[in-house]
């Protein structure tokens, strides 16, 4: 699990060990489980470890499977890439740098990690590759572009990624919308942003756990993604939730 430390990685980790699963927990280097996390494994009644790895760095990827291999004895049957970088930029105001920072995090590191346990995959040992995704790659705007063209990306690739290593191995996305809180949002622009959507709701981190859990085990099922999102991935929105939730 990249990114798998805090927020939304963190509850998905959780679910994962419900379900049944040991976890291997990846974070940037320097960073480490948010307090209580692995207490909550425990409980759950998995196995951990924690791996370290910039996703930025070519080599640190290609080390970064072996890594979980040597940490836990073992290969993994489920890789969820949860880890990104996100920053805010405008078509006018985007780099090249900035541009290449969010693809290689955000499409390239996914993409290689798919690659890197595909290569472990065979009938005996089938596994499943979830790829968090983001509600605007159904309606894109122009906020936050570097992120934003990444995803997109990493969308395409799952479709791709999932017709070319089947049997063997399935690939598939989940698309949250907002959910979580940053230092940006306080309670009234969290209720506005919950107004936007179709269903009137914010999804809760749980819901997009759940659709983790689904498509790591539903057999039948790949090359799909799952919108958990409250409904936004059905409008166009202008900005931004941060902006729009931000004028009322």
């Amino acid at each position: 699990m990249t990114g798998g430390c805090r927020r939304l990685g963190a509850v998905i980790c959780v679910a994962l060990a419900e379900a049944g699963y040991d976890i291997a927990l990846h974070s940037s280097p320097g960073s480490a489980p948010e307090p209580g996390l692995g207490d909550r494994l425990v409980a759950a009644g998995a196995a951990w470890r924690h791996v370290t790895a910039d996703l930025a760095d070519a080599e640190a990827v290609a080390t970064l499977l072996p890594a979980v291999v040597a940490a836990c004895g073992r290969g993994p049957s489920v890789l969820v890439n949860n880890a990104a970088r996100f920053a805010q930029d405008l078509p006018e105001t985007v780099t090249q740098a900035a541009l290449l920072d969010h693809y290689a995090v955000n499409t390239a590191a996914p993409v290689l990690l798919a690659q890197a346990i595909a290569a472990t995959a065979s009938a005996d040992h089938p596994v499943a590759v979830v790829n968090i995704l983001d509600q605007r790659i159904a309606a894109p705007n122009a906020d936050q572009f570097g992120y934003t063209l990444s995803k997109l990306a990493l969308a395409e690739a799952t479709m791709i990624l999932a017709r070319r290593f089947a049997p063997h191995v399935r690939v598939c996305g989940v698309a949250p919308g907002l959910t979580l809180p940053t230092a940006d949002y306080d309670s009234a622009l969290m209720d506005r942003a919950a107004a936007l959507m179709p269903l009137g709701l914010l999804a809760a981190p749980e819901e997009i756990a759940g659709a983790v859990i689904y498509l790591a085990t539903a057999r039948s099922i790949t090359g799909q993604v799952l919108f958990v999102d409250g409904g936004a991935h059905l409008c166009r929105y202008a900005r931004d939730f941060l902006f729009l939730a931000g004028e009322g």
